[in-house]
């Protein structure tokens, strides 16, 4: 079958640009003919205030890859449209509603002489805007079939579209841990909260629990501040915690990755609310327990009192008691023991199917 891809990759950063590689790499292994075709510049700088783009790779970059899309440049989303009109399958990777004018402008291109799904990482936002609901209606219509990560998004796709929708849990598509990174034994007193923080991630709500929690306990917080970094800080100082919150502001480099992982006793996933995150199945990479919310898939993918805890999501007293039952004597221990690396050729195998034949 002849399949293009429509997404991010390298030089762009973060799990979309990860996802949309490995799936290429995953598809042209199962004997598809593939091309992906990504971006030169994906969205104007003030829509995105993090670091877009990265100077290395991080995992193997896929050899069939265009980066001829920019977001100022509709008629070259009308020109990939009829370059991708010999393909059997056209994915477009939606990861935020921002990129539906370039997508419909590829659909108008394709005339429909491709099959097309839309991939939808999220369906709608996190944090919305009042033109998200139009412009996913307006593609999610002009489909032929949607995939999503989860049921709960399912549901909230077929609000926008009559149009097939079809659910595939997310399966691993991170860079591999390097050889001898994992997490080493004893307790360290040091949790971890890793990734974008933006506010339905709770990391405030993170911070609050700690200060309520085990006193002795420390938090690195490494990542990209969306909306910049001096209210958190402001927090940490009113919940007297500047001498036991590390803030590692900025874009994590992968070969970071592992150290961070080393030094925690657990990551802390305090979301509000979440689709599908790969941030359960890194830390079981890195032998690292999990302590999350019950939102979007976490509490399927943690086995909650064997490989990490689950919460109620926005509820601080919820979360102080998660942290305190993590730090009882010999728990962090107990827990750590049976972390176990995720096996992804089945969950891979699953969704490829679905992603085919939905």
């Amino acid at each position: 079958m002849r399949i293009g891809i429509v997404g991010p990759a390298f030089p762009y950063k973060g799990g979309g640009a990860h996802h949309t590689t490995e799936l290429a790499h995953r598809l042209a292994a199962a004997g598809h003919d593939v091309v992906i075709e990504s971006w030169k510049a994906q969205y104007p700088g003030f829509l995105y205030p993090g670091q877009q783009t990265i100077d290395a790779p991080e995992g193997e970059p896929f050899p069939g890859t265009r980066r001829e899309l920019a977001w100022y440049r509709p008629d070259g989303w009308l020109r990939t449209g009829r370059a991708l009109r010999s393909a059997d399958l056209v994915v477009v990777a939606v990861l935020t509603p921002i990129q539906v004018p370039s997508y419909l402008g590829i659909l108008r291109g394709l005339r429909g002489r491709a099959r097309t799904v839309a991939l939808c990482h999220n369906v709608l936002p996190h944090e919305r805007k009042p033109y998200d609901v139009p412009l996913m209606k307006a593609l999610l219509r002009r489909v032929d079939g949607v995939l999503v990560h989860s049921e709960q998004q399912a549901e909230l796709a077929r609000t926008l579209t009559s149009r097939p929708v079809t659910v595939a849990e997310m399966p691993p598509h991170l860079p591999a841990r390097p050889s001898g990174s994992l997490s080493g034994e004893g307790v360290r007193n040091r949790l971890l909260f890793f990734g974008i923080v933006r506010p339905y991630k709770g990391l405030d709500v993170l911070l609050r629990a700690l200060a309520a929690g085990p006193p002795e306990v420390n938090l690195t917080v490494a990542g990209e501040f969306w909306g910049g970094v001096d209210e958190t800080r402001a927090l940490i100082a009113s919940l007297g915690l500047t001498e036991r919150v590390e803030l590692r502001s900025g874009y994590v480099p992968a070969a970071d990755v592992p150290g961070l992982f080393a030094d925690a006793d657990a990551l802390v996933l305090p979301y509000r609310s979440a689709t599908a995150s790969q941030n359960v199945w890194m830390a079981f990479e890195h032998g690292v327990p999990v302590i999350a919310t019950r939102v979007g898939g976490f509490p399927d993918q943690i086995r909650d009192g064997v490989d990490g805890l689950i919460c109620e999501p926005d509820d601080e007293g919820s979360l102080t008691d998660a942290l305190k039952r993590f730090y009882a004597p010999g728990e962090p221990e107990r827990l750590r023991a049976s972390v176990r690396p995720v096996d992804d050729a089945p969950l891979w195998s699953a969704y490829l199917d679905r992603l085919l034949s939905g």
